[in-house]
């Protein structure tokens, strides 16, 4: 006897959405969360009296319109709202970009009336090929299998439908596609623009939780997962949830839990149980039991397997390659409390500007130096800089007159190098990272009045992000689609029967999507309806 048909390891957004569509469907679910709190990385929490904040996750786009309306989200309280700006990038000569609707074309021209017209005709590129790339985020990709018999034809027949979108593409966007799955997003942008802000728009998002150059092999890919997201119905757009990102993970546990899933929280997974070769629940790390049909792990699939799982129980090849699942995105993270807005040198005083994503990255040599240095030093003398200011748009997060910024920082080294541990080093790049930033807004540093910082160490501690990585793995070529999290286990399903991946390490991969929860789901009921169709 079972005590729950699904036990669901963390509640992170991609766990509680697999729980509500499994609870939907009629089985009985029960989520295990080792943090005090459900969310996983996306959560508001207090980080200095007064002062609230998405801790880690910061911002919204890639959430999935579907998840958003089965979940039924928005009766829930979930409110998203579009930024006023979407991008502002300072350089330290003075000049500026602001993008945005109505606004990326006349910023651009200020900069150069050939790179404006090129602009339009790259975003309107990017955005086919994500129309493209939508269509797979909710379907399993491709799986390979041995052998002939009902699986094959399964996937055959999954290869196929994967072929008739591709078929949808002129061959001028195939080649494009291809050019984005396998170039460098800084060779891309160097043939298309001669401004560095401009190319540092693109650049961004190329290298943002990816610790590579942009001039690296397949950062182009990197770029285009950032541009399939939507707000309210708007492709392309970023927004913020009111609330913070634990707005989200909130609406998803409510909708969770009126389908009848239990949540328990400060319960986490000591290991998974394994008789024969199939799971049969968990074991807490209080030592209580839970006996399961199934078991979906919401955990980075290196975490999973070497942790979670015993060694004798796993096929010898698919440990060695699991070993080698590459961590680590380059990130670290902070939360500052501020007495007064930021005043930037390119664009002094308050403005739509502060409401936008504000990069500190004036061009692609300079992210490509930030890599390096950080290869070398262990974090980047000159780093990259997201600067979000959420409480311009989200009043709630901080007291009357005061704010909240969230600085997502790269690139620092998973490991330091030499053996060297980042609590050693952990205060000393916080303050570079706010003195980056007072260098092009003057004061900034004068008005911290609190912070939280998170290195990658802290975040692997805190959120089970190996290396920091807020992906679950990197997003490489290897680790991608039909290889997420390995060739031959793209379908969601782990190598021992009954067992299931429902996070970010499965396709489509990073970002609060949804999209791996959702995907998961359905192979599980596909899974459970076979099982009783043969009963």
């Amino acid at each position: 006897m079972s005590d729950t048909d699904v036990v669901i390891i963390g509640a992170g957004h991609n766990g509680l959405t697999c729980a509500a569509y499994l609870a939907m469907a009629g089985l009985r679910v029960r989520v295990v969360e080792r943090r005090k709190v459900v969310g996983g990385a996306a959560v508001t929490e207090e980080f200095h009296p007064g002062f609230r904040n998405s801790v880690a996750a910061y911002t919204v786009s890639l959430l999935n319109p579907k998840v958003i309306a089965d979940l039924r989200l928005h009766e829930h309280g979930l409110r998203i709202v579009e930024r006023r700006a979407q991008n502002f990038l300072p350089a330290p000569d003075g000049r500026y970009l602001l993008t945005g609707e109505g606004r990326t074309r006349a910023s651009a021209a200020r900069l150069s009336e050939r790179d404006a017209n090129a602009i339009g005709d790259f975003m309107r590129e990017l955005e086919e090929i994500a129309d493209v790339v939508r269509q797979f985020v909710l379907r399993a990709p491709p799986n390979l299998v041995e052998g002939l018999g009902l699986k094959a034809a399964h996937e055959f027949v999954n290869a196929a439908g994967a072929v008739g979108i591709l078929r949808g593409l002129s061959l001028e966007q195939q080649r494009s596609l291809l050019d984005l799955f396998t170039r460098s997003a800084g060779d891309m942008l160097d043939d298309r623009f001669e401004i560095d802000l401009i190319k540092a728009l693109f650049g961004f998002d190329a290298i943002v939780g990816n610790y590579a150059s942009p001039y690296a092999a397949g950062s182009a890919y990197v770029m285009l997962h950032h541009a399939f997201g939507e707000v309210n119905g708007k492709k392309g757009v970023w927004g913020h949830a009111i609330g913070g990102m634990g707005a989200i993970t909130q609406a998803m546990a409510m909708a969770a839990r009126a389908t009848g899933v239990e949540i328990e929280t400060n319960a986490g997974v000591r290991e998974i149980i394994v008789e024969g070769k199939q799971v049969a629940g968990a074991v807490l790390d209080d030592g209580r039991t839970i006996r399961a049909r199934y078991v979906a792990a919401n955990v980075n699939p290196k975490l999973l397997y070497t942790r979670l799982l015993p060694a004798d129980a796993l096929p010898a090849t698919f440990l060695t390659r699991i070993k080698n699942w590459r961590n680590g995105s380059g990130t670290f993270r902070m939360n500052v409390a501020l007495s007064a807005l930021p005043s930037f040198s390119a664009l002094p005083g308050a403005g739509d500007h502060l409401s936008a994503g504000i990069i500190i990255a004036p061009g692609l040599d300079y992210m490509d130096s930030a890599w390096q240095d950080a290869r070398k030093f262990g974090w980047s003398r000159e780093p990259v800089i997201e600067v979000l200011i959420p409480s311009v748009i989200d009043d709630s997060l901080a007291p009357p007159g005061r704010y909240v910024a969230s600085l997502f920082c790269q690139h620092v080294a998973p490991q330091l190098p030499d053996g060297a541990s980042w609590d050693d080093h952990r205060d000393e790049v916080a303050d570079l990272m706010i003195a980056t930033v007072d260098r092009y807004a003057p004061g900034f540093a004068a008005s911290v009045i609190g912070r939280q910082v998170l290195s990658p160490l802290d975040l692997e501690r805190e959120f089970g992000l190996l290396g920091g990585d807020i992906f679950h793995g990197a997003l490489t070529l290897n680790q991608l689609f039909s290889a997420r999290p390995m060739l031959g286990y793209a379908d969601y399903r782990g190598p021992l029967k009954g067992l299931y991946h429902c996070g970010a390490g499965a396709h489509p991969g990073g970002g609060v999507t949804g999209a791996p929860g959702h995907n998961a789901a359905r192979a599980i009921l596909r899974d459970h309806r076979a099982l009783f169709a043969r009963r």
